[in-house]
């Protein structure tokens, strides 16, 4: 057993409680905002290994977190929309202007960096200043962490066939375990909300929302693995003991935030 692991997590659980529940909105997309910084640091440092990513682009963009919530609603699809091909003209501009001394390489690195990290924790703060974010935000949190723990204990002690070469540690067992727990976990979830808070949330539908999301979440988890596979890394730092880095502990989280944000708006 990971006693690193479990330590880690029993230490930053609590933090991340406190801040989620006690913090209001700006306290938690501050918060966001330096998970980013962390997480796009550990990214660059991966992909300095083969390319020159435009690092300051990539940590400016980190502040886009910050005040999203902040856009009036209105221009708010609009801001997002252009975010996109802005970051993307800079880069070109930062081509040209070094005459091609980052060359489209480097900025493939980045813009995938940018994309992946800012684009989609952004959707973590917008989930949070939703009408009931506080609490539509630990669906995220549990469809993900609740996924890992359930497919670590159970592929650790049953897990025989293994999933992909891209992530040797990860079983069909342990796979198929995250996604069950995590359904039984955001049911219960639903069940304390629903008869403490007030709340009307049909089970059915939260049976398949935890589907869907913990699925995207372990697509997300494999996505951060095929990139650590390309530059020959374990773990993007090790900030976390027994997690590897900041990008290690988030992966998937950010990964299934945006489809969460669709699922929640529709509902």
């Amino acid at each position: 057993m990971d006693i690193k692991r479990i330590t880690s997590g029993l230490l930053g659980f609590p933090l991340v409680l406190i801040i989620l529940i006690l913090g209001n909105n700006i306290v938690v997309d501050i918060a966001l905002v330096i998970i980013a910084l962390l997480a796009m640091n550990e990214y660059f440092n991966a992909v300095s290994k083969i390319s020159k990513p435009v690092k300051w682009l990539g940590y400016l963009s980190c502040l886009f977190i910050g005040v999203v919530n902040f856009i009036p609603n209105e221009y708010m699809g609009m801001s997002i929309a252009l975010a996109i091909p802005i970051v993307l003209l800079i880069l070109f501009i930062q081509v040209i202007a070094t005459e091609m001394k980052t060359d489209f390489k480097d900025i493939a690195f980045t813009f995938i960096g940018i994309f992946y990290i800012v684009f989609f924790m952004t959707f973590v703060a917008l989930i949070d200043g939703m009408y009931n974010g506080k609490i539509l935000i630990w669906y995220i949190i549990i469809a993900s962490w609740g996924t890992d723990i359930c497919a670590f204990f159970v592929g650790m002690k049953f897990g025989k066939h293994k999933f992909s070469k891209i992530s040797p540690k990860k079983s069909v067992e342990g796979c198929i375990a995250g996604t069950v727990g995590a359904i039984i976990l955001m049911l219960v979830y639903t069940y304390i909300v629903n008869t403490f808070f007030g709340m009307n949330y049909s089970y059915f539908t939260i049976a398949v929302i935890s589907l869907i999301l913990s699925l995207i979440g372990q697509i997300g988890d494999f996505a951060a693995s095929s990139i650590k596979r390309f530059v020959d890394i374990k773990d993007f730092s090790n900030l976390i003991p027994g997690h590897g880095g900041m990008l290690d502990r988030i992966d998937s989280l950010i990964f299934l935030a945006p489809f969460a944000y669709m699922i929640f708006s529709l509902i």
